[in-house]
C-alpha cells in the first residue's frame, strides 16, 4: 500500500471540512465533560402533566416513598442481627444524610410522650365544649376509671390525676394505630426472625442520584465496620432496597453495560472492518464517522435537556452499529473505481452512491423526528440524540473522510465475495411465496394475540430487574413501609389553608372508615393542627372554678369512688394549657411527628400541598383498587378547590397507555412522513412501494415473534421498530435502483452485507445488557436488520435482479 505524504496529511488537516470538525469535536468534548448522566424514571414522565400525574411525578422524584432505603441483615444468629442492626442504627443517626433510622429501638418513645402530654390539649380532637360539659366530663372519667381494671390499669392509675379524660391514651393509640413489624432481641425482625431489618429515610430527595449513592455507600461502609467488632458478624450479610437504590444500581449497571459492550461491540467491528480494510489506517478513518455522531449526540441533548438519562446514552452503543454503514459504503463501494485521479474516483462515488445514502439518512431523520413532538422529555431525547448523531455522522462521511482518505483506498479484494452474493441475489426472488407465507403467519399471529400485544403498566419501563423487585417486596413486607398508592392532595395558598383543607378532608373520609371502606389514612393535621383548630381547642378548655365544679359533679355515681381533690393536678395542666402558645411546625423538631409533617406538608414554588396516604382494608389488598367513587364523593363534599383524590398506580398505568398511543400516532406520522418523501424522491409510487415493502415485512416478522414468545411489547420496542426502518432504509434503496440505470454491483452487496453485520454487532449485542430497556432494543434491532437486508433482496426489481450476474 502506497504511504501518504506527510505534506497531504498537513494539506488535508487545513481544509475548511477538516477545520470545521475539529473545532466541533473541541467543542463536543469540553460540552461532555460538564455533562450529568440520570437514570431517573420519572424523565420519561410528561413534560406537561395533569395535575394528577404531577402529583405522581412528585412522589416519584421527592415524595416520602422515594426517600427511603429498606435495609436487612441475613446470616448468623439473631443475637449477632440485632446487635448489628443497633450498632448500624446508632451510626447512622449520627450522620447527617439520614433524617431518621428505625429498627425498632424506643429511640424517640420518650420525647414523643412527654411532647403529646405537654401539648395533648392541642393535639386531641376529643377536645370540644361538650367534652368539658357536666356530661362530658362524667363520661370520660367514667372510661378512664374503667382502665383501671384493665392490663393498662397502672398506666391509666398513675396517669389518673392529671389526664382524667384520657386525652394522652387516646392520642398514643391514635399515633400508634399502624402495624409495626415483628421484634427479636429487641430490634425489628422478618415475619420468620431470620433477617433484622431497618428503614433509612435520608434527607436527600430520592431524584438526587448522586446523594443516595453517598447514603448508600455510608450504610455499606457503617455495616462493615460494625461487622469487624461484632463476634460471629462474618457470615451475615447486608441487603439494601428502595426506589434510591434501585435509581443507584440501574445508573451503575447502565454505565457498566455501556461500557462493557460498547467495548465489546467495538471489539467486533473491529475485527470485521480490519478482514476487509486490512489497513488500521482506513480501521480508524471508518471510525471517525461513529465517534462524531455519538459525541454530537450527547452535547447536543446536554446542552437542549441539562441531563442525558442512561437510556440515551445506551444509544451511543445502538448508534455505532448504524453510523458506521456510513464509512463502509464509501470505502468499499469506491475501492474498484480506479481512475487516474483521486478527485476523479470521489466525485464517481458522490455521483454514483451518496445520494442514496444521503436519501437513507433523511428517512432515518424522518422517522426519528416524530419523536421529537412526544409530550415526553425522554422521548425526545432519543429523537434529538439519533437525528444530530446519524446526521454528524453523514456529513462526517461525506466532507471529511474524503480529504483524509487519501488517492486510493486498499481493501481486500472481494471479487469472490461480491459474485457470491450476486448470485444469490439473483436467486432470492425466487422465494417470494415462502415471503408471503411468513408475512401471512406473521399477521395471523397479531391478530391471534392482538388483546394482550401491548404492555398496559408503566411498570414494564422499569430498569429494576425482577430479583431486585422481589427482595423490595419481601423487605416492604417485613417493614410495613408505606405503599402509598392511594392519596388525597389538597392544595392551599399557605401552610394553615393546606392544614384547614386536611381537616376538612379528613372530616369526611372519618365515615368511610367507621364503614370499612378505608382501613384508615394518615393526616399531617393529626400531628400539626391548624391554628384555627387549635384555638377552637383552647376556647373549649374552662376556667379553673368552673372546671373545679364540674369535676365535682363528674365523680359522682362513678363505678369506682374518687375524690374531687385527686384531680387538683388536672385543673392546674387544664389553666396552664389556656395560655399555651399555638403548636408550631418547629416545636416538633426531635419527635417522629416531625418527620410525618415534613413527609405529608410541602411547599413547592410557593404553594403548599397537603397529603393523605389512605390505607385499603385487608380484605381489599389484593383487589384492584378502593372504592373510588366514595372516596371522591367525600372529598368533593369538603368543597375544596383543587383537592384530588390520586391513584397513582392507576395513574401511572393511564399515563403510560397514553405514552404508547401517542407514540404509535407520532410513529405512523413518521412513517407517512418517510414515504411522501420517498415519493416525491423517486417520483415513482411503484419504487416507494417496493423501498418501504421490506421495512413493513421485517417490523411485522419482529413483532409476531414477540407476540408468539409471550412478549409484551413497550414503548422501547417502538423505537425499535423506527430503528429497523432507519437501518433498512439504506438496504432497501440500494436495491431498489432506478428502471435504465445500472443494477445494484457485487461490490455494492459487499458494503451492504460489511454494514448489516456492524449493525448486528452494534445493536445485537444490548441484547445481553442487563437492564431491560437497552435488552429491548438489542431483541427488536438485531433481528430486525438482518431480517431488513434479506427480504430487500427478496423484494427487488425482478429486472434488476436479472441483471446481477451480468454485473
Amino acid at each position: 500500500m502506497p504511504m501518504r505524504e506527510p505534506a497531504n496529511d498537513a494539506r488535508a488537516l487545513r481544509q475548511p471540512a477538516v477545520l470545521v470538525w475539529l473545532f466541533g469535536l473541541l467543542l463536543c468534548a469540553v460540552v461532555i465533560g460538564r455533562t450529568s448522566f440520570t437514570a431517573d424514571l420519572s424523565a420519561f414522565l410528561p413534560r406537561s402533566p395533569s395535575a394528577e400525574q404531577r402529583v405522581l411525578v412528585d412522589q416519584l422524584r421527592e415524595g416520602l416513598v422515594s426517600r427511603l432505603i429498606l435495609i436487612g441483615i441475613e446470616g448468623g444468629d439473631a443475637p449477632t442481627r440485632a446487635t448489628l442492626s443497633r450498632q448500624l442504627a446508632a451510626t447512622l443517626r449520627a450522620d447527617a444524610q439520614f433524617n431518621a433510622i428505625n429498627n425498632g429501638e424506643p429511640v424517640s418513645e420518650a420525647r414523643d410522650r412527654a411532647f403529646v402530654f405537654t401539648h395533648r390539649y392541642l393535639l386531641s380532637p376529643a377536645v370540644t365544649p361538650q367534652r368539658f360539659s357536666a356530661e362530658g366530663l362524667h363520661a370520660a372519667l367514667g372510661e378512664s376509671l374503667d382502665l383501671l381494671a384493665s392490663s393498662a390499669g397502672l398506666v391509666a392509675k398513675n396517669m389518673l390525676p392529671r389526664d382524667p379524660t384520657g386525652e394522652v391514651a387516646a392520642l398514643v393509640s391514635q399515633l400508634d394505630s399502624t402495624a409495626l413489624p415483628s421484634m427479636s432481641n429487641g430490634v425489628w425482625a422478618s415475619h420468620d426472625g431470620k433477617r433484622a431489618v431497618l428503614v433509612a429515610q435520608t434527607a436527600a430527595a430520592g431524584s438526587d442520584t448522586d446523594a443516595q449513592a453517598r447514603a448508600i455507600d455510608t450504610v455499606r461502609r457503617a455495616f462493615d465496620a460494625a461487622a469487624r467488632t461484632v463476634p460471629n458478624a462474618a457470615s451475615t450479610t447486608l441487603l439494601m432496597t428502595g426506589p434510591g437504590v434501585f435509581s443507584v444500581d440501574t445508573r451503575d449497571t447502565i454505565k457498566h453495560d455501556v461500557e462493557r459492550l460498547s467495548a465489546l461491540s467495538l471489539v467486533l467491528i473491529v475485527a470485521l472492518l480490519l478482514t476487509v480494510y486490512r489497513s488500521p489506517r482506513t480501521l480508524v478513518l471508518g471510525l471517525l464517522p461513529v465517534l462524531s455522531g455519538v459525541a454530537a449526540g450527547v452535547a447536543a441533548v446536554s446542552v437542549g435537556f441539562g441531563t442525558v438519562h442512561g437510556l440515551t446514552l445506551g444509544f451511543g452503543t445502538t448508534l455505532i452499529g448504524e453510523a458506521v454503514d456510513y464509512s463502509i459504503y464509501l470505502f468499499v463501494q469506491s475501492a474498484h473505481t480506479r481512475t487516474a485521479r483521486a478527485d476523479d474516483s470521489l466525485r464517481a462515488w458522490i455521483a454514483a452512491y451518496w445520494p442514496t445514502i444521503r436519501l437513507g439518512v433523511l428517512t432515518s431523520v424522518c422517522g426519528f423526528a416524530s419523536m421529537l413532538f412526544s409530550g415526553f422529555p425522554g422521548l425526545v431525547q432519543l429523537g434529538a440524540y439519533s437525528i444530530v448523531g446519524l446526521v454528524t455522522a453523514a456529513l462526517v462521511t461525506r466532507y471529511v473522510l474524503p480529504h483524509l482518505r487519501g488517492a486510493h483506498v486498499e481493501i481486500r479484494d472481494v471479487a469472490k465475495l461480491g459474485a457470491w452474493l450476486a448470485r444469490a441475489a439473483h436467486a432470492a426472488p425466487r422465494v417470494r411465496g415462502l415471503l408471503v407465507l411468513v408475512l401471512v403467519g406473521a399477521c395471523a399471529a397479531l391478530v391471534l394475540h392482538r388483546d394482550g400485544l401491548w404492555s398496559r403498566e408503566l411498570a414494564a419501563l422499569s430498569p429494576v430487574p425482577a430479583k431486585s423487585q422481589a427482595l423490595d417486596a419481601s423487605l416492604r413486607a417485613d417493614v410495613g413501609a408505606p405503599d402509598v398508592r392511594y392519596l388525597v392532595v389538597i392544595p392551599g395558598a399557605t401552610e394553615q389553608a393546606a392544614l384547614q383543607g386536611a381537616e376538612k378532608v379528613a372530616a369526611q373520609l372519618q365515615p368511610l372508615v367507621d364503614a370499612g371502606v378505608l382501613a384508615g389514612f394518615e393526616n399531617p393535621a393529626r400531628y400539626l393542627p391548624s391554628d384555627a383548630t387549635q384555638r377552637a381547642r383552647l376556647a373549649s378548655l374552662l376556667p379553673a372554678d368552673v372546671l373545679t365544679a364540674r369535676m365535682r359533679a363528674a365523680v359522682e355515681d362513678q363505678p369506682i369512688r374518687v375524690k374531687p381533690d385527686l384531680f387538683a393536678p388536672f385543673i392546674a395542666d387544664v389553666a396552664a394549657a389556656r395560655t399555651q402558645p399555638l403548636l408550631r411546625r418547629a416545636d416538633l423538631q426531635g419527635t417522629s411527628m416531625a418527620l410525618a409533617v415534613d413527609a405529608l406538608l410541602t411547599e413547592r414554588d410557593s404553594q403548599w400541598s397537603a397529603m393523605l396516604p389512605l390505607r385499603a382494608p385487608a380484605h381489599t389488598a389484593n383487589q384492584p383498587g378502593l372504592d373510588a367513587a366514595a372516596i371522591r364523593t367525600a372529598v368533593e363534599r369538603a368543597n375544596l378547590p383543587g383537592a384530588l383524590f390520586v391513584d397513582l398506580k392507576a395513574e401511572a398505568d393511564r399515563l403510560y397507555v397514553d405514552y404508547v398511543r401517542e407514540d404509535i400516532h407520532l410513529s405512523l406520522a413518521g412513517f407517512a412522513a418517510i414515504a411522501l418523501l420517498l415519493l416525491i424522491t423517486l417520483r415513482s409510487a411503484q419504487r416507494t412501494l417496493r423501498a418501504l415493502a421490506p421495512l413493513v415485512a421485517a417490523v411485522l416478522v419482529v413483532t409476531a415473534g414477540f407476540a408468539l414468545t409471550g412478549v409484551q411489547l413497550t414503548i422501547l420496542h417502538l423505537v425499535g421498530m423506527l430503528l429497523i426502518v432507519a437501518v433498512g432504509s439504506n438496504y432497501a434503496l440500494f436495491f431498489n435502483q432506478r428502471a435504465g440505470t445500472s443494477s445494484i454491483t457485487p461490490q455494492t452487496l459487499v458494503s451492504l452485507l460489511v454494514a448489516n453485520l456492524a449493525t448486528v454487532a452494534g445493536f445485537g449485542l444490548l441484547a445481553f445488557s442487563r437492564v431491560p430497556m437497552l435488552e429491548t432494543f438489542g431483541l427488536t434491532v438485531g433481528p430486525g436488520a438482518m431480517l431488513a437486508l434479506v427480504f430487500a433482496a427478496i423484494l427487488a426489481p425482478p429486472a434488476d435482479s436479472d441483471r446481477h450476474i451480468a454485473a
